[in-house]
């Protein structure tokens, strides 16, 4: 089998980008015969199609790449195999997405979401994202590459270090998490959070608003917001260096940094909703608050990303969630469990590594992949 991987490549440290060349380097490991490509440059991908002669072109990203990742393949005669994410609402491309023999998504929450706008649910099959569980490994507190994490971000060697990690920290439930070591405080082990955010316009708003929460609370010397870029070779030990991964997204169709966590024995606190039902176990790997609140719309404002002309407005039959909030309570409760009993975080943590690498490990990813397209396409 030959396959053309279009994502963004070469890879910066973004999602979407770790997905594509996860299932690359799984594939070639495989020993097939596979190669890599930006999923928006036409004049690469069309030398590809005339010399390499793909058998699939599997593209990386969201329903509005589909003009990169569906038509402009369909165009030189290659089978397009899009492995696509959610972002709440699929708005387009409803007839050329429903012609395909097959869409792979990352997780059921997301298959239901397309089911739900209109796909058609016999085409899609979920594939779950890789996890390079060689460089996301366990690392004693000791190791100095984990040890100079903490005191680069002013961590005691004492004391609890929760961990957030995101484009930006709301999105994954930071102030959730802010609130619940609110009411932890005067009776939790000394700590610090953390949250690794993405520097970008937005997020510098954003931090603003979350580091004034912390500030309402009474919190705020124990939280450290740094917005910095890191790369890939960064982020494992900097999972490495907390105590706890605290994520409890507001909108996660997978979960990538969650699974990570787990396969450096990290145990997870996240939301009983989405992706993360298809990555963590609750009460083994993770513990899962319930959902407190559902975010509703009744429309939405598409542009030239989606496919429509800038301003165009879609009014829905009825409301759609646009994101979930966990229960603050509960996620005070995991974390006073998780912060007053190293055992416990051992034991989840364990268990979690175990299960990252058994489901998740990017050459089984690979392997799954192989079949998808052996068992739905006839294509080997």
């Amino acid at each position: 089998m030959k396959v053309l991987v279009l994502y963004d490549y070469p890879p910066s440290p973004g999602g979407l980008a770790t997905q594509g060349d996860l299932l690359y380097r799984g594939l070639t490991h495989l020993g097939v015969d596979a190669y890599s490509c930006h999923f928006e440059s036409a004049q690469e991908k069309e030398w590809y199609y005339r010399w390499f002669e793909p058998d699939v072109v599997v593209g990386v990203g969201y329903w509005g790449h589909t003009p990169h990742l569906v038509l402009h393949p369909q165009r030189y005669g290659a089978q397009p195999v899009p492995w696509l994410v959610a972002d709440g609402y699929i708005a387009n491309y409803h007839e050329v997405l429903n012609a395909l023999p097959l869409i792979l998504v990352t997780s059921n929450w997301v298959k239901e979401t397309y089911i739900r706008d209109g796909i058609n649910g016999a085409n899609i099959e979920v594939l779950p994202v890789g996890c390079d569980t060689d460089a996301f490994v366990p690392r004693e507190s000791s190791d100095l590459k984990v040890a100079s994490v903490r005191e680069a971000l002013g961590v005691a060697a004492e004391q609890i270090m929760v961990l957030t990690i995101g484009g930006d920290a709301t999105s994954k439930g930071a102030q959730e998490v802010m609130q619940a070591l609110a009411i932890n405080d005067m009776k939790a082990p000394d700590w610090k959070y953390v949250c690794k955010v993405w520097p970008q316009p937005r997020t510098i708003q954003q931090n603003l608003v979350d580091l004034q929460l912390a500030s309402q609370l009474g919190i705020d010397k124990n939280v450290v917001y740094t917005a910095n870029t890191i790369s890939r070779n960064f982020m494992p030990y900097l999972l490495a260096s907390c105590d706890i991964y605290a994520a409890p997204s507001r909108l996660e169709g997978f979960g990538m940094i969650q699974v990570e966590a787990n396969a450096c024995g990290k145990p997870v606190i996240g939301i009983n909703a989405m992706g993360l039902l298809d990555t963590m176990v609750h009460g083994k790997t993770a513990s899962l608050a319930g959902v407190a609140q559902e975010i509703r719309i009744g429309e939405a404002v598409l542009g030239e990303e989606s496919g429509y002309e800038e301003g165009h407005r879609v009014v829905f039959q009825s409301s759609r969630t646009a994101d979930y909030r966990a229960s603050v309570h509960d996620i005070a409760n995991y974390l006073m469990d998780l912060m007053t009993d190293a055992g416990l975080r051992r034991r989840m943590g364990d268990a979690g590594r175990k299960h990252v690498v058994e489901r998740f490990d990017y050459r089984v990813v690979a392997k799954r992949f192989l079949d998808l397209i052996d068992d739905r396409l006839g294509i080997t």
